[in-house]
């Protein structure tokens, strides 16, 4: 995703755009408006899949939708939609944006679709869905030939999908939709113009793929687990069972992950070796997950991850997700420095500079200035792949009644630009009175 837009969410008021990139760091004063952007950014994630996204979904809870459309203050009123989109560069060419950009209104308490556009980069070819008030629905088209309008004969929209994707998918669902608009029916080269546009909102992505979303608060670890199917959760309480899974089932994926997950201890200092001790002769029966450290001359005894400190069981979730050989192309991460002290918060910053590419977009919420500076200094120093346009930090800057976001950029040295006086002053206010300045 590149170029997030968004109106009239929470506590943005004003239309704006947050620049994207591989990497994607948020910072800012608490209740700024950051985990509501992880929660939009998960949203506008379904919408693309033609889901109706799920404004309480864990992690991220933001209530109806009187509490996520904008209040202006008692003259001003609520907002009667908002709305938010993004922008998505097929192979890395200006020429093939395509933009995607949805409207939310109220139905009851909970916010739905009421308009869906998607158009390329110059606007001569697009898709608008549109659901009216007197509760009928409409497809338009446009391309550079013509304009057409149809209205289905059934809902476009169910509990969870969107039926503007089964319009597409299945060519059957068309007998399904009368013609309002346009002297004549679109010829085969529209329709191939209008699908291919349709198609590439999912280039690279498969249609049922979901994005991976943490907890700011994983998991407690326990001293033994019992085997169950790892089914993915925002605290991580499944990957002791996924670790076990791999261990026992495959070999060569398992000693990969490993090796990973140790490379990782050892930077950030936490652990030298992780290792999954059955305890009994079946993979049916309980285990527990150890970890050890390496003294300087010996390796130490292994120890229950529940005696070894709340860091490791805490980072843990969210280092294998990043490691995991299927993990999905998007992460949304909530504070995962939290239990770190500052050298594997460094180490955290350092992993996601590895991890971050073309094909894995990561978005971090993040308070640690430790985090931010050792990606600032891989940058730098180009110890990582990412260049410096691949780093986009977003601060959010609080107004009177609402936040602007501000889109900042590192140079090749690091040094971050464009950054207002309010940013300077929120990563320097605790060091001059550390120093007594």
């Amino acid at each position: 995703m590149e170029r997030i837009t968004l109106e009239n969410f929470r506590c943005f008021r004003e239309a704006q755009t947050a620049r994207m990139a591989p990497l994607t760091l948020l910072v800012g004063e608490n209740s700024t408006g950051k985990t509501s952007f992880l929660a939009l950014i998960r949203a506008l994630w379904d919408a693309r899949m033609f889901r109706v996204p799920d404004f309480r979904e864990e992690p991220y809870d933001l209530g109806s939708f009187d509490e996520i459309a904008h209040h202006r203050g008692a003259r001003g009123g609520r907002a009667a939609t908002f709305a938010a989109g993004f922008n998505l560069t097929q192979g890395g060419k200006e020429d093939t944006v395509s933009r995607f950009e949805i409207t939310f209104g109220k139905k009851g308490t909970i916010p739905i679709p009421v308009e869906l556009h998607i158009s390329n980069n110059d606007d001569r070819t697009w898709i608008k869905y549109q659901f009216q008030k007197d509760r009928s629905e409409k497809i338009l088209f446009r391309t550079p030939k013509g304009k057409w309008g149809y209205e289905p004969n059934y809902l476009l929209i169910d509990d969870d999908r969107m039926f503007l994707s089964y319009f597409f998918i299945d060519r059957k669902g068309r007998r399904h939709m009368t013609m309002v608009e346009g002297s004549r029916r679109p010829s085969d080269s529209d329709w191939e113009r209008i699908e291919q546009l349709f198609r590439s909102v999912l280039i690279h992505t498969r249609f049922d793929e979901r994005l991976y979303a943490s907890a700011p608060v994983r998991s407690k670890p326990h001293r033994t687990y019992d085997p169950s199917r790892p089914t993915r959760d925002p605290e991580g309480d499944y990957i002791p069972m996924y670790l076990a899974d791999i261990h026992f089932e495959k070999e060569k994926a398992w000693q990969r992950l490993k090796d990973a997950l140790e490379d990782f201890g050892r930077e950030a200092g936490l652990f030298d070796e992780i290792s999954i001790r059955p305890l009994g002769k079946k993979q049916s029966e309980p285990f527990q997950i150890q970890i050890r450290k390496y003294g300087s001359k010996s390796k130490g005894p292994r120890r229950n991850l529940i005696d070894v400190g709340y860091g490791v069981s805490q980072v843990l979730p969210v280092v294998t997700e990043l490691l995991r050989p299927d993990a999905p192309k998007m992460f949304l991460l909530q504070q995962p420095e939290v239990p770190l002290h500052p050298s594997a918060q460094a180490a955290l910053g350092g992993l996601f500079c590895r991890i971050a590419g073309p094909k894995r977009q990561l978005v971090i919420e993040t308070h640690s200035d430790h985090l931010l500076d050792r990606v600032r200094m891989d940058v730098r120093d180009g110890t990582a792949a990412l260049k410096p346009e691949d780093i986009s930090i977003l601060y959010f800057e609080r107004g009177d009644l609402d936040v602007r976001i501000h889109s900042l950029r590192l140079d090749e040295q690091g040094n971050v630009l464009d950054a207002p006086p309010s940013y300077r002053a929120f990563f320097m206010e605790e060091t001059r009175r550390s120093l007594g300045l």
